[in-house]
């Protein structure tokens, strides 16, 4: 007869996790979508008007994006074959990434299947065992995660407190440390105080790395984000994060920053080294997208212009909601089930608009998260306002999700 030994049975462990979440409030459902035109989409049936995409230029179904995408398709195949460093590294991934490099004013450029992969190479490169990296509460997943696998010490400020990222890279003053921060927020849409936070990376010699997924296409001049917007440049922010799949509407993430870093990352980066190189044809649609983005400003101003709309609408309403100089705007709810029942109340009206929870956010920040593309039009804007008003009033009177 075999002892008995303790170990807990991974099904047991995941069932009652099943059920702590079912409690809470905490499931998350995938929903499906069937068809997209415009900012409508079918899901599960159902048409709405999507108000939570990351699309924020239009892009993704733009004609000249989709066409680049089936021609390098047609002419290159549906996948790249190998890893880069083997036999996938095609022209087009080459070409992707020097455009990327120069429109930001970046040395060198290199191309990643996913911003959480490019996030996970940046930090198990440069730091390890006796180093320290230092990061924004409010941080992406995905650099907090790059952390706690590096094996560096991990120690987290308050959000947008660049005193605070100061007394935490003083408190462990030895072996190397890193500085990352989101550029634009993706939760609450601020913006990081970079200016501040460059000076506290260059008095520890701290490497400073932002993650600018939700500003690039959006903010600062021409749209080439939040360093730009803050008036710096490689010198002051060494690495920096581009993502290909929210404004630029397709797939992946390019890591611009010094030649010396970027070399270094080519060299050692295992979620670099050991993954299949997108397909060349992404990179083709990529590169569309980002001469479309630079060429239409129309479309940055129309996504802030919408946004601007919104909150002056939501204020007019009697809404307080917080101001956001980017495409993401936040209407905070008092608890999990409000959120839940304020997004249920909208899609009845044929509105799309995530609720979203912890620990997404901190706890008790639940709250819908609305964001605006360059095809929302004004009309659209108003509608959505209307209808928050309406789901208000409808959770107040006791409205809740089915």
């Amino acid at each position: 007869m075999l002892p008995d030994v303790g170990r807990q049975r991974i099904s047991d462990r995941i069932a009652s996790q099943a059920r702590e979440r079912e409690a809470a409030l905490r499931i998350r459902r995938r929903r499906i979508v069937t068809r997209r035109d415009g900012i409508r989409c079918e899901v599960d049936g159902h048409w709405l008007a999507n108000f939570c995409s990351n699309d924020y230029l239009g892009l993704s179904q733009q004609f000249a994006v989709t066409g680049a995408l089936q021609d390098g398709a047609a002419q290159h195949g549906a996948g790249s074959g190998a890893s880069h460093l083997v036999s996938g590294h095609h022209a087009a991934h080459d070409a992707l990434e020097r455009t990327m490099a120069e429109w930001l004013g970046y040395p060198r450029g290199l191309l990643f299947g996913s911003g959480y992969m490019a996030n996970l190479a940046v930090v198990q490169a440069f730091l390890g065992e006796g180093d320290v990296c230092v990061q924004d509460r409010l941080n992406h997943a995905s650099l907090i995660d790059a952390a706690r696998l590096s094996g560096a010490a991990l120690r987290r400020y308050p959000h947008a407190d660049a005193e605070g990222a100061l007394r935490q890279l003083r408190s462990v003053p030895d072996g190397a440390a890193m500085l990352a921060t989101d550029g634009v927020f993706s939760m609450d849409g601020d913006i990081a105080p970079l200016r501040d936070l460059a000076v506290v990376a260059r008095v520890q010699f701290a490497l400073l790395h932002v993650d600018d997924a939700h500003g690039i296409g959006i903010v600062g001049p021409e749209g080439r984000g939040s360093v730009a917007e803050a008036r710096l440049g490689p010198t002051e922010v060494p690495l920096q994060l581009v993502t290909l799949g929210k404004a630029l509407g397709g797939h992946g993430a390019v890591l611009v920053g010094d030649a010396a870093l970027i070399e270094h990352l080519a060299q050692v980066a295992r979620p670099y080294i050991y993954t299949t190189a997108t397909p060349a044809a992404m990179a083709l649609s990529s590169l569309e997208a980002l001469k479309i983005a630079r060429r239409d400003g129309w479309r940055r101003e129309r996504v802030l212009h919408n946004g601007q709309r919104f909150q002056a609408r939501m204020h007019d309403a009697g809404w307080a909601i917080p101001a956001s100089p980017s495409a993401i705007h936040q209407v905070p709810c008092g608890s999990d089930a409000e959120a839940l029942a304020m997004a249920a109340a909208l899609e009845e009206q044929g509105f799309w608009v995530s609720a979203i929870r912890p620990p997404t956010v901190p706890e008790h920040g639940a709250r819908l998260r609305v964001t605006f593309t360059a095809l929302h039009t004004e009309a659209d804007v108003d509608a959505l306002v209307v209808a928050l008003r309406w789901a208000r009033d409808a959770v107040a009177a006791g409205y809740r999700a089915a």
